[in-house]
């Protein structure tokens, strides 16, 4: 016996980032799959669809999933103080099971690790966004320039009839299905990429991190199996383990099967290293180079001091141990 359609209900008429996403997010689960879409203020379709978002002034995590309502103060969790937009709830009660589905694990450390992560750099703005808190404490300088129009809620409200143009509940529905689908596969883009690239990079790292003083005495060398994006990573594994500033240099293979050896910033933004390579390297090449550094195989060292390379993984941590 084929199971029930399920309903999922949001309100009609003009739309916002929020209900867009929260509905496409729910329909990532197996059991709303095909479900049906329905789109009204009249209260009689809130009791009688299976999940409501948005509207009806109630949230109760089961079936209602509002955040209009006076007096609510709902957020992700304790570490957070922005208030949750229909996306943020619907994405707290079902947002693990929702990136399960999408990277097919079901590893809970992977899935909690995840969960934060996705809120912290995706959902959190679509909350705050809704609720009109900006991400600034003091906004005290004009902006330099207009990026409203390539915001992902400023595409969604650009979707919604024109004024001038037809208004039916047909064409607001057509749209917002539009709307929806944007957000959702920006969604699903944000969770893929931290989930099938950012955590296996990260795990990378931490081998590395792990295993660091096998490479040097000093622990100050890291080596990794194969590249990553590391930065990122790295401040956060040496912050977890109390070793902040620690390690200076980080080398890998780079994809023409040469190796690397990078210096690490002094921040994610800066241009300012831990440790720049020798003063006297820089800006040298290939046999002025090895000549330099009395290491056979060097290919360059960049004029700023940040980066170089050499052709094999002995070659670069020679360069590494000397600039310690």
């Amino acid at each position: 016996m084929a199971s029930p359609i399920l309903r999922i209900c949001t309100h009609s008429g003009s739309f916002h980032a929020d209900e867009s996403l929260a509905v496409y997010m729910l329909k990532l689960l197996p059991r709303f799959q095909n479900s049906s879409l329905v789109r009204s203020r009249d209260p009689a379709q809130w009791e009688t669809s299976d999940i409501v978002v948005d509207v009806s002034g109630k949230y109760d995590g089961v079936k209602f999933f509002d955040h209009h309502q006076r007096g609510f103060e709902e957020t992700f969790n304790s570490e957070y103080k922005t208030k949750l937009s229909s996306a943020g709830l619907v994405y707290k009660h079902f947002g693990k099971e929702i990136i399960s589905e999408i990277i097919s694990s079901k590893e809970s450390s992977i899935l909690d690790l995840l969960y934060d992560k996705v809120y912290k750099e995706f959902i959190e703005s679509i909350d705050a966004n809704d609720n009109g808190i900006s991400k600034y404490d003091n906004v005290t300088e004009k902006a330099k320039f207009n990026d409203r129009n390539i915001t992902l809620p400023s595409l969604v409200s650009s979707l919604n009839p024109h004024w001038n143009a037809e208004q039916t509940d047909d064409v607001f529905d057509r749209q917002f299905l539009i709307a929806s689908e944007l957000m959702g596969n920006a969604f699903v883009n944000v969770v893929k990429n931290y989930g099938l690239s950012w955590l296996p990079a990260k795990q990378v790292v931490e081998e590395a991190f792990k295993e660091r003083f096998e490479v040097h005495e000093s622990g100050k060398i890291l080596v990794l199996k194969q590249f990553a994006p590391w930065k990122e990573h790295l401040y956060e594994i040496e912050k977890a383990n109390s070793k902040q500033g620690e390690i200076l240099y980080v080398l890998f293979e780079d994809s023409g099967k040469n190796w690397r050896i990078s210096t690490v910033p002094i921040t994610s933004s800066s241009f300012e290293n831990r440790k720049p390579l020798p003063e006297k390297w820089r800006g040298l090449r290939d046999e002025a180079l090895s000549k330099e550094t009395g290491v056979e195989g060097c290919v360059f060292i960049h004029a700023a001091g940040f980066i170089g390379g050499a052709k094999t993984k002995d070659a670069v941590l020679q360069l590494a141990k000397l600039s310690l």
